[in-house]
């Protein structure tokens, strides 16, 4: 007889909350990288909104995307960068259009894909 304690609930049995936008999840996904890097332990269960997803399938969607070609190098800089200052960069400064043209491109590829997957509602 198996002890149910270590028996792990079915993903059907958690009420997850999607995430809003595609920026939405950018963030939580840089936020939860920059956690586990200093050092956090992430367990299931342990969050305030429950998401139908966790950390590495973000990566492995924007790998995918990269590995396809139809994200590029400039495109993952510029999500890097502004994902860690936690907010988009401003097409009104002239130093950041560039950044933000890469950065609008990179989430009309990466939001078809997330909203396939159930991530973005």
């Amino acid at each position: 007889m198996q002890c149910s304690r270590y028996v792990r609930k079915p993903q059907d049995e958690y009420a997850t909350v999607p995430f809003s936008s595609a920026e939405e999840v950018w963030f939580w996904f840089i936020r939860a990288h920059e956690a586990s890097a200093a050092g956090a332990r992430a367990r299931a269960g342990m969050a305030l909104y429950p998401r139908p997803c966790e950390p590495v399938d973000v990566a492995r969607v924007v790998d995918r995307l990269y590995r396809q070609r139809r994200l590029l190098r400039d495109h993952l800089l510029v999500l890097a960068h502004y994902g860690r200052r936690l907010m988009a960069p401003n097409p009104d400064y002239r130093q950041e259009i560039k950044a933000s043209s890469l950065w609008r491109e990179a989430f009309d590829r990466i939001e078809p894909a997330l909203r396939s997957k159930g991530i973005v509602a």
